[in-house]
């Protein structure tokens, strides 16, 4: 189960009805007593945190198993190494793949004199997840929906991002309530990737998380197609049998692109290509859209960015 942080102590009570403590409620040592209004203070604190983050990104499928950990970290990683500052939010509770994937299973987060949580740091990538608070990697998380929206709220709010040009949060499968509550609490979300695979299964999931950011009026920045090739040297019989799926996982990409991108004449979604190659050209696409929504891109202004 997830191991306790430490309880911040403050050196006085605050004064009227707002709480101003830049610390999580589920940290404080007034946490059982306190009168104030604890939501308020929750989505203040978010506001906070978020106003010094210029890009917030979410990885989302409707799909599990298609790789949203595996592109959110690559192409955090792709934009690290051109210089940015840049912080992955592992929200996916139930399973935690974030620091794995960049070798940093088994730390454990701490808190900061002014009371946020310290994310883990490699270079200039900051990393907040589940996974950090575990006692066992083995551990599985056994909550209800209220004790996810505190712990929501403690990734968004808690940890002390401080200054970030880009945000990953690494969205559960599905639509529900991780998804929902990640949306409302952030707000302004700046725009989202949706990964799929080949499979006309996964496909058909995917298609609900497309309808969902349309919904939820989030910018849609593109869609990876994960897991589309095969690595090394294939040869003989094997090399055939290759080329025969290809042919037909070309045609699924096909239909997706005709079903998704060109409905009714409009770009829903851009194609940003297929993983594991170009993770850089992603990257670079994520931070022109963004750039572009940052400087007044409408939603339906999104399709024109596509098309220039």
């Amino acid at each position: 189960m997830p191991g306790e942080l430490k309880v911040i102590e403050h050196p006085g009570s605050g004064s009227g009805d707002a709480c101003t403590y830049m610390w999580a409620c589920a940290i404080c040592d007034e946490n059982e007593t306190c009168q104030k209004d604890k939501e308020g203070h929750s989505r203040w604190l978010v506001a906070k945190r978020m106003q010094h983050i210029e890009y917030k990104v979410l990885v989302m499928s409707n799909k599990g198993g298609v790789g949203k950990s595996t592109v959110t970290t690559n192409l955090a990683v792709s934009l690290a190494l051109k210089g940015y500052h840049v912080g992955i939010c592992d929200m996916d509770i139930h399973g935690p793949n974030i620091p794995k994937m960049i070798g940093a299973e088994g730390q454990k987060l701490k808190i900061s004199s002014s009371g946020g949580i310290i994310p883990f740091q490699a270079y200039n990538l900051k990393v907040a997840s589940m996974s950090f608070l575990l006692q066992n990697s083995d551990d599985p998380i056994i909550w209800r929906d209220a004790y996810k929206y505190e712990f929501i709220n403690q990734l968004l709010g808690g940890v002390d991002w401080q200054d970030l040009n880009f945000l990953f949060v690494d969205l559960p499968p599905g639509t529900g309530n991780e998804s929902v509550t990640t949306v409302d609490l952030i707000g302004a979300v700046s725009g989202c990737v949706i990964v799929t695979t080949p499979q006309e299964v996964a496909l058909l999931d995917s298609r609900k998380s497309v309808s969902f950011a349309k919904d939820s009026q989030i910018p849609i920045c593109g869609i990876v197609e994960n897991m589309s090739g095969l690595p090394g040297e294939v040869s003989g019989a094997d090399l055939a049998r290759v080329e025969v799926r290809t042919k037909e996982l070309t045609q699924e990409r096909e239909a997706f692109r005709a079903d998704q991108f060109e409905r009714d004449g409009s770009v829903r979604a851009h194609y940003l290509g297929t993983a594991p190659q170009a993770w850089e050209q992603s990257g670079e696409t994520i931070q022109a859209f963004c750039d572009f929504v940052g400087t007044g891109g409408t939603y339906a202004g999104c399709t024109k960015f596509f098309k220039q």
